[in-house]
């Protein structure tokens, strides 16, 4: 039965090989123990299978009052089974209940799959960073979302 849960120090090969899989310029091993080692703000999620295989995972950093969404991805062999919905709404949870009221991302313009998602969770497009990511040159799209405090 699958769980989401904190991410723990073993889960980052697993990481790191989904993000390989996913994305043009991945984070090294190196940088995502870096970050749920040493950064106070970072808190990561994992979508555990129950044997100890993750199958997706979300990543934000808190910062005053504002959650910043670092990192989501979905292992391709299990695409379209909800987890991505799964794994990103258990983050919006968590921004939420460390009193958040703000939670933004960055999203290719491409990447229209993950732009529904989000869409679908309530966030809106505000802007757009130009020539945002190193590998080609595309834009990120700007998104964000707000909580009702109180």
């Amino acid at each position: 039965m699958c769980e989401v849960r904190p991410i723990r120090e073993e889960d980052v090969p697993q990481i790191h090989q989904i993000e390989t899989l996913c994305f043009a310029m991945p984070w090294s091993e190196e940088s995502i123990l870096h970050d749920i080692r040493e950064n106070v703000v970072a808190r990561w999620l994992v979508l555990d299978d129950g044997t100890g295989r993750v199958l997706a995972y979300a990543g934000m950093w808190l910062v005053l009052d504002e959650a910043h969404v670092c990192n989501v991805a979905v292992h391709p062999d299990v695409r379209r089974k909800g987890y991505g919905r799964r794994i990103f709404q258990a983050l919006c949870d968590l921004a939420r209940e460390n009193s958040m009221v703000l939670m933004t991302l960055e999203v290719r313009r491409s990447n229209l799959a993950a732009q529904a998602l989000y869409h679908s969770c309530g966030f809106l497009d505000v802007g757009y960073r130009k020539r945002y990511y190193e590998d080609n040159h595309e834009d990120a799209l700007i998104m964000y979302r707000e909580f009702q405090v109180g």
